[in-house]
């Protein structure tokens, strides 16, 4: 199928803004507009190998979709932990039978998943999961890349993004009972739906909205079958996975942010306030460096670099966009004055409270340099594999 932007582009814009103002004061039914997206053939852009996408797709083109969507405003996703982080994953290290059962059904829009890594002592620093795996045959003779047996998980993960909407969770664990820190993790393919076995408790976070959950495994019960890339070779493919985490999207994410940004000048002009200099100033500030934050997304894209500089680029941009996300926050509330600490409803009657788009923003960016890789861990990263600096003294335990 040929791949064309446009007027087919035009209509699009249309539909997304439809759905919106269908579902806009309800439930969003994002999964709906899932199954939406794949049946017209936008899920899958560029998964070239084994006909499981819908469309192939340049890096190019990958990138134009990317930021045509978040111009149209459409609707959140809810698939893009099984578009944009399984499917590559399993595409580079999962068996044939893998892409065949797994990858077709994310490309339609009718499995969701989520991404069990985090743990409470565990976040950031990922090698020190205590998630367990032992493989048990149920009393046959099932082999761990077969059917006849399954692993019994037990332990905890947390920050869940989706857990409470999702089909299915990729989850690290420690398949090695003496193992430490990266060795003797096995990346494992977990169903959600286990009923009295898997538990997901939703985190009311500041905002009074819960994206992110804990999710509990009951190791009496509580089964996986599926590993991908071979048992003990976790930690290699939860790198993997890692790098296709901060790619195309990240184009994307900055639309989004023009955005926000767009609306905090026309709040300044419109109250006066861009008058003063130091806020025309910041908001100079924050429009130059979105600026430079996409120059260097395609630089990183486009290949550009030495090799310790790509090995180090997700991190850059991960500091980069976190304390920008943090501080265009914060400029929205100085903008605002005083009426930001004033809600659009009651707050003592609301539950859930309510807020504006930019006491959002002001809250929900408070995480922005702690999810996906704190801060600290960041600069460590690029300390020790960019500049080759020496490591840092880990306990055995993590």
């Amino acid at each position: 199928m040929e791949f064309g932007f446009g007027a087919e582009d035009e209509v699009f814009r249309g539909e997304a803004r439809g759905w919106l103002e269908a579902h806009i004061g309800g439930d969003p039914a994002r999964s709906g507009w899932e199954r939406e997206l794949g049946r017209d053939g936008w899920i899958g852009l560029g998964w070239s190998e084994g006909g499981y996408g819908n469309r192939r797709a340049s890096l190019t083109q990958q990138v134009v979709w990317a930021e045509e969507y978040a111009r149209a405003k459409a609707p959140p996703r809810s698939g893009h932990i099984g578009e944009n982080l399984l499917a590559p994953t399993l595409i580079a290290h999962g068996t044939d039978e893998q892409k065949a059962r797994f990858l077709p059904p994310v490309a339609r829009g009718e499995e969701l998943w989520c991404q069990g890594y985090s743990e409470p002592g565990a976040g950031s620093d990922l090698a020190g999961i205590r998630t367990t795996a032992v493989w048990d045959t149920g009393g046959g003779r099932g082999k761990r890349d077969g059917p006849g047996g399954s692993y019994r998980l037990t332990g905890q993960k947390i920050w869940t993004s989706l857990a409470h909407e999702a089909d299915w969770c990729f989850v690290l664990a420690r398949t090695r009972p003496e193992s430490t820190r990266h060795h003797g993790l096995t990346f494992l393919l977990v169903p959600m739906d286990q009923p009295g076995r898997i538990e997901v408790r939703p985190i009311r976070q500041l905002t009074g909205t819960s994206e992110f959950n804990e999710v509990f495994f009951d190791g009496a019960v509580a089964r996986a079958e599926h590993v991908v890339g071979g048992e003990g070779n976790g930690w290699r493919v939860a790198m993997s996975l890692l790098g296709y985490e901060r790619g195309v999207s990240m184009l994307a994410q900055q639309i989004g942010f023009a955005e926000e940004l767009g609306r905090v000048v026309e709040a300044a002009v419109a109250n006066g306030t861009a008058a003063d200099p130091v806020v025309r100033d910041l908001l100079v500030r924050q429009w130059a460096e979105l600026r430079t934050m996409r120059w260097n997304a395609l630089r990183t894209l486009g290949g550009s670099g030495d090799g310790q500089g790509a090995a180090g680029a997700p991190s850059v941009a991960k500091l980069l966009w976190g304390r920008w996300h943090q501080r265009l926050g914060e400029l929205a509330v100085r903008v605002r004055g005083a009426g930001a600490a004033v809600g659009p409803a009651d707050w003592s009657t609301a539950s859930p409270y309510e807020l504006d788009a930019f006491q959002h923003l002001f809250l929900f960016s408070r995480a922005d340099t702690i999810y996906g890789g704190s801060d600290e861990i960041q600069r460590t990263i690029i300390a020790e594999r960019v500049l080759g600096l020496p490591k840092e003294p880990r306990g055995q335990g993590g």
